[in-house]
């Protein structure tokens, strides 16, 4: 109980690789979109421009108006010119934060049980919590009639969530890897234990060996789950 398990919520090599080949491709995207408002300001600035030694209207400002380049008297850049506004660019950036964020999501995303402590690692965090003392619970795991195999009703909860009684932190702990397969039985059977190590059988704790059971029956019929 007390050997650290990686549970099996990350992805695989070959869904990380690909989740990697894809953010970058949307992120490059993504980057070009906000950068192209910039570049073809400054490329038709340069192709409209009729090259006057004043670079800025700080070194012309003692120059009457009348008398300076257009280039200086014309208050539009070229991408304003071209009717491409610099923040039309922007829309390209919740693409690229977008794109990061799933790409540290799939490349993260993992899970550990050490004795009841379970810890789960996101994008950016990792949460801890303490199973045999937590609140737990859970959607509506398969249950199963008691005389055979067949489900009774309920679909497979995809996770289970622990919260904390003293802090309300909440730690959600999937019961599927990245390609939708379940955890292993052993890894449920695992979690069941843990849920269920020193805690009371009667009172408050009645849920969590509710769903400690469904477990353990998802573990004994994981074909079913």
């Amino acid at each position: 109980m007390n050997q650290e398990l990686r549970l099996s919520v990350g992805a695989s090599p070959s869904q990380r690789t690909w989740a990697v080949v894809v953010g970058v491709f949307v992120a490059a995207v993504g980057t070009a979109f906000v950068a192209l408002p910039l570049i073809a300001g400054g490329v038709l600035g340069r192709l409209s421009g009729p090259g006057d030694p004043f670079s800025s209207y700080e070194e012309a400002r003692d120059v009457p108006p009348g008398m300076l380049p257009p280039a200086l008297r014309d208050t539009d850049s070229g991408a304003e010119r071209a009717g491409l506004s610099p923040f039309i660019g922007l829309c390209g950036l919740p693409f690229v934060l977008l794109s990061i964020y799933l790409v540290l999501r799939v490349l993260r995303t993992a899970a550990w049980l050490e004795g009841s402590h379970v810890r789960v690692r996101g994008a950016f965090r990792t949460r801890g919590v303490d199973l045999a003392t937590a609140r737990i619970d859970a959607a509506a795991l398969s249950d199963r009639d008691a005389a055979d195999d067949v489900p009774a009703g309920g679909q497979r909860a995809p996770a289970i969530i622990a919260t904390d009684h003293a802090d309300g932190r909440r730690v959600t702990v999937p019961l599927h890897g990245m390609g939708l397969a379940g955890l292993p039985p052993s890894e449920l059977r695992a979690l069941a234990d843990a849920i269920t190590t020193g805690r009371p059988v009667d009172g408050r704790d009645g849920d969590a060996h509710a769903v400690a059971r469904q477990l353990r029956r998802l573990a004994e019929h994981p074909k079913l789950g």
